[in-house]
């Protein structure tokens, strides 16, 4: 009968009594970092974690970006704890001790992670204590604008008009100019018409207002209105300012192209020029001369 009796004996005669111990060793460190960090990091991800972010939001209930913010960071620290954690079960806490070692280890992560990763997390802590800077902001930057939804280690995200979510590095939110004034439960639209000097412009001005005042979804508080911004070389440009809610509730896209519509049905109702063509004046002399053949 066929045993398996020979081949650990003969496994276990060509092993020797150091290598197996040299195994033990192993298994056992892999067990207690294991252990060890696997328990720690349930512990703070499940208590510590939700607990943390629990005081700082009833703490700070007007400032969504604080409470983002600690629940982000917080779950790094226990990732960093769970792994100190480990080494500690698997029996190197001594290392924990060994300054040089540290020093080491602190030069190479941040010789590493470079000063884009590490300007990215600075600039990620000025945005979460900017008090002008909130998670469901309505920002505008050089490169876009939306929504800020959270602010994490190296970018911000940011959901847009259409409901697309980027993400923008901290550092390009820090060290550009922000556009901040719409708060967070408006949005100004502000659209542009262009009409003839001959065309009466004070009516101009009422339509606009009035073609704003018909969408349901613009806001009454404060009210719509238009002003001349600009007399330009064939027409006098006028601007239309009305609000909405949020972008996030209301489709804006939709919004300006509604309106636009209707501004060009009521302004040809009325006979108002949109867009007038330039005109211009040539004058000279042109002398034809005929060739016989």
């Amino acid at each position: 009968m066929l045993t398996l009796r020979p081949v650990v004996a003969a496994l276990f005669g060509q092993v020797g009594l150091g290598e197996l111990t040299v195994y033990e060793d192993v298994a056992g460190a892999g067990a207690g970092f294991v252990f060890g960090a696997v328990v720690v990091y349930l512990l703070g991800r499940l208590v510590f974690v939700p607990t943390v972010t629990r005081i700082v939001s009833a703490r700070n209930q007007n400032n969504p970006t604080l409470e983002t913010a600690t629940r982000t960071y917080t779950h790094a620290l226990v990732v960093l704890a769970a792994g100190l954690a480990g080494l500690v079960g698997a029996g190197y806490g001594s290392l924990l001790t060994d300054t040089a070692l540290i020093i080491a280890a602190l030069t190479l992560v941040f010789g590493v992670a470079g000063q884009e990763v590490i300007g990215a997390l600075i600039s990620g802590l000025f945005l979460v204590a900017d008090p002008d800077f909130n998670v469901g902001d309505w920002i505008a930057w050089s490169g876009g604008e939306g929504v800020v939804e959270a602010v994490d280690f190296r970018v911000t995200r940011v959901r847009t008009m259409n409901n697309e979510t980027i993400s923008v590095p901290n550092t390009e939110l820090t060290t550009n100019a922000l556009l901040r004034p719409y708060g967070r439960e408006r949005y100004r639209v502000t659209e542009r018409v262009d009409i003839a000097y001959r065309d009466d412009v004070e009516r101009a001005l009422r339509e606009l207002v009035e073609v704003a005042r018909a969408d349901e979804r613009v806001l009454d508080d404060p009210s719509p209105n238009s002003r001349i911004v600009e007399f330009a070389e064939s027409s006098v440009a006028v601007k239309a300012e009305f609000w909405v809610a949020s972008p996030m509730d209301v489709n804006l896209i939709d919004v300006r192209s509604q309106f636009r519509r209707r501004v060009k049905l009521r302004f040809d109702e009325v006979g108002l020029t949109l867009g007038p063509a330039s005109g211009r004046e040539v004058s000279g002399r042109l002398d034809v001369d005929l060739v016989g053949n």
